[in-house]
Order: C-alpha cells, then structure tokens, then sequence
C-alpha cells in the first residue's frame, strides 16, 4: 500500500469517526464560589480581610460591601448591587448590624446561602432594640458617643468592649478607620426574613462585649442555624478568620 492510499483510508476513518475535542470531554466546571461580605456599626469593608484572603487562596471570589451606614434602605441597595454583580450563586455574610441587612436582601433568588457573624437576625417588622433588651445591656453600648446625628465609640469603649480580644495596636488602627453610623439607623426594622427561607449559618461569640452572647444565641436557635461558638470578643472575623473561614466554606457547600 502506498503512501497516498493509506493517508486516504486514515482520512475516510475520521470522517466516520471525528475526534473529540479536549474541551468537549472536559469535565463540567464547579459551581462559582461567591461570597459577599457586608460590615457593621465601628468598621469598614476591610474588617473581612483576613477572612477574604483565606478564602480567595481557595479560589473563592470575594467583594466587601462599603456600607454607607446612613439608613437601612440605602445599606440594602449597596448590598443588591454587589450581590447583582456576582457571576453566580452567591452566600451573604454579615456581622454585627450587617445582620439586618443580610435578613433584608437575603431573599435574592441568587443568594443561597447566610452567615452570620456575631450579628443581629431580626424577624421581619421586629423591633430588634425590644428583643435585645431582653438580655443585660453589653458593655460597649454605653461607649458610644454622638455628635449631632452620627455615632462611633469611643477609644476606650473600641479597644475594651469591641475589639478585646485583639493586640492594643492592631485594635488602635481600628478604631482610626471606624466609620460613624446615622443615629436613626438603628430603630429600623427589616421587612423580610431570608433566613426563614435560606439555608442559614451562625458564628456566637462567647466573649462579646457589643452583643449579649446569649442574645445571639437566641437568634441562632431560632433560625434553626448551623451554629458554632468562637471564644472571641465581637471582632471573631479579626481574630479567629479560619473559624469564620471553615463556617463560611460549610455554607459554600450547600
């Protein structure tokens, strides 16, 4: 057999059989791994950061919302535009008063799972100053000062009562990036309730001078919860990140 003829026969077999492509037989890619992060009363988006940079090592794509802490309604809308601009499924994390804003805008059809890190989680029309007198007043509440309309903590009250657990000069430059809140932001109510209808995920933190921890607990039980117990002061996401970390990838796998 010559040459000719036998490139000719090998041509006529891949006409009947084609090859496959590489890309044909790869295998399906995994879910997109989103995660956006929302922040509470005394903090910015960066309080997430060693959070953030355990999960991107693990490939997971990661946005911090910059609440405006100016009201409810446009802390939620900041927080629909990151959830809007995710490429996927996403989970909402929040801590502390971001808590409301994750049981707000959590009913997104593309949010699917919620964490909760040392945060409030109201029911829908809830009076959450009412259900947290419930339990003794934390100690930081008393360290918050006002000027006209807008609140922060102070020094002591930062350092002692919100940040505890965390080396003085690590907690210092805290307290410098602290963002004031609008005074009326915290006598507002959510109209929904995600975690009535999301898979729902909760960090406790057992040494929390800002929110009673039993308070937590009750909302945690209450939500039926996935819930673990951090031996930390409010700040858990500063100070044990691969606590959050763990609880956040659970909520990542649902």
């Amino acid at each position: 057999m010559d040459r000719r003829t036998l490139v000719g026969m090998l041509a006529a077999a891949g006409a009947a059989f084609p090859l496959v492509s590489r890309a044909a037989i790869a295998p399906t890619s995994p879910r997109t791994k989103n995660v956006v992060f929302l922040h509470g009363l005394f903090a910015d988006g960066s309080c997430w950061s060693k959070v953030i940079a355990r999960l991107q090592k693990k490939g997971v794509n990661c946005t911090s919302v910059q609440n405006p802490l100016t009201s409810l309604q446009e802390a939620s809308e900041a927080a629909r535009r990151a959830i809007a601009a995710q490429p996927g499924p996403t989970v909402l994390v929040g801590h502390s008063y971001s808590g409301m804003i994750v049981t707000e805008v959590g009913v997104d059809p593309k949010v699917t799972a919620l964490v909760y890190v040392a945060a409030r989680a109201p029911d829908a029309g809830e009076d959450y100053t009412a259900l947290a007198k419930n339990y003794p007043t934390p100690p930081a509440t008393g360290g918050i000062v006002f000027d006209e309309d807008w609140g922060r903590l102070s020094e002591q009250a930062f350092l002692q009562d919100f940040a505890g657990d965390l080396p003085r000069d690590e907690a210092r430059v805290l307290y410098a990036v602290q963002q004031p809140f609008k005074k009326s932001l915290t006598t507002e109510q959510t109209t929904n309730a995600a975690w009535r209808s999301k898979p729902t995920f909760y960090a406790v933190s057992t040494q929390d001078r800002t929110i009673n921890p039993d308070l937590e607990r009750f909302m945690a039980k209450r939500m039926g919860a996935k819930t673990i117990e951090v031996a930390a002061s409010h700040l858990a996401l500063i100070s044990h990140p691969d606590a959050i970390m763990n609880l956040i990838l659970e909520a990542l796998a649902v």
